[in-house]
């Protein structure tokens, strides 16, 4: 019996999807703090120069 049977590979394949969105996600996450960092940044930034 082969090791690559219906069963296994979808099992792989989720496990695979599974990494792949956590993944997406913390970039998606990642992205949006630093957007928040840099807005907040720039806000503090135009209060101290007037």
């Amino acid at each position: 019996m082969s090791r690559n049977n219906d069963r296994n590979i979808k099992k792989h394949n989720d496990k695979l999807h599974k990494a792949q969105d956590k993944a997406k996600l913390a970039k998606v996450t990642r992205a949006e703090k630093l957007k928040q960092i840099t807005k907040k940044f720039n806000e503090t930034k135009a209060s101290e120069e007037n």
